[in-house]
């Protein structure tokens, strides 16, 4: 018996990888504006249920509450995966699970957010040190230019560099933060190109 029970052994990676999906489904976005009775993100703004377009309601707690929701189920999900002793394949898959969950929710319709906060709650859960140079790189950017866009994806951009010199021996969740950089800077593949042509909106900014 494992400590699952009567699941098989075999299918406990899947369960992990399922549950992972599931949870990422989870859109605090949505949530917390509901809860703070906002319009649904996704009818406003960028019609992104993420963090960022949670603020533009002007409702500062529901933003940040949404940011920790979306990065704590990123995080919990790789820690339950970690701490159960899984493979580093299984890890990894888990992560992209819960990852891909919060792109694609299966309880939205299949439309859900880019992704960012998501992504760093996984690489906190992998690596502190690789969590808070991906966060404190964001925070530059955008104090600096006061798009979060530009700073999500300057920040993906470095994350698999910081993570080729943090986790040089453990080439499997390098390759994993690879994936999700490039995942997470297509999906601003829109933002990309009002950034280069001026018409990008920012904080503090016109469009």
């Amino acid at each position: 018996m494992n400590e699952l029970g009567f699941i098989p052994v075999v299918l406990i990676p899947v369960v992990f990888i399922v549950a992972a999906y599931l949870l990422g489904s989870v859109s605090f976005g949505i949530l917390m504006s509901r809860v703070f009775g906002l319009p649904d993100p996704r009818s406003v703004g960028s019609g992104n249920p993420g963090a960022t377009n949670v603020l533009r309601s002007g409702k500062k707690a529901a933003a940040v509450l949404t940011l920790l929701g979306d990065a704590l189920k990123g995080w919990l999900a790789v820690w339950l995966a970690l701490q159960s002793g899984a493979l580093m394949w299984v890890v990894c898959w888990v992560a992209l699970a819960v990852f891909i969950g919060h792109l694609y929710p299966i309880y939205y319709g299949f439309k859900g957010g880019k992704g960012v906060a998501t992504a760093l709650g996984v690489m906190l859960a992998v690596s502190v040190w690789l969590g808070l140079a991906v966060l404190l790189t964001w925070l530059l950017v955008f104090a600096i230019s006061r798009y979060s866009s530009l700073a999500a994806i300057v920040a993906a951009a470095l994350a698999p560099v910081y993570a080729l010199f943090l986790l040089m021996a453990y080439k499997d969740y390098v390759l994993m933060i690879l994936a999700m950089s490039v995942i997470i800077i297509w999906r601003h593949r829109s933002n990309i190109r009002k950034l280069l042509d001026g018409t990008e909106a920012g904080f503090d900014k016109s469009p």
